[in-house]
């Protein structure tokens, strides 16, 4: 329980700063289509770190679920394979990490499908 929120909060925290430097420190130094990027980064890296605060959240007040807790350790997953390989492509510009992507994305999924099937089953 605890473990997701602290993550779910630095997750939040990173994708915070990662949009400020996106929009700040990359603009003039990379092509647009990287900046976008980046931006989809952020944007996924933001709504799994909620994610992740609401499985801390769930944790805490319904039975012990491994349903919940693999959903979160996959978006954590996600995070490091979607939106990582998407910094990650814009800095370096190397377009083979674009195949990393979607792992990150199917993590994701999986992740929410978990947690619908832990709702239906404990709430």
């Amino acid at each position: 329980m605890k473990t997701f929120i602290i993550i779910g909060a630095i997750n939040a925290f990173l994708a915070v700063a990662l949009g400020a430097f996106g929009a700040h420190g990359l603009q003039g130094r990379v092509e647009q289509k990287y900046i976008e990027n980046w931006q989809t980064g952020v944007t996924y890296q933001m709504f799994h770190a909620v994610g992740l605060l609401v499985i801390g959240v769930l944790l805490g007040r319904l039975p012990a679920s491994s349903l919940l807790s693999w959903s979160g350790w996959l978006m954590l997953i996600g995070i490091i394979l979607f939106s990582g390989s998407l910094y990650v492509l814009t800095l370096t510009k190397i377009s083979i990490l674009g195949a990393i992507t979607p792992f990150g994305g199917v993590s994701f999924l999986v992740a929410w499908v978990l947690m619908i099937i832990a709702a239906a089953k404990y709430l």
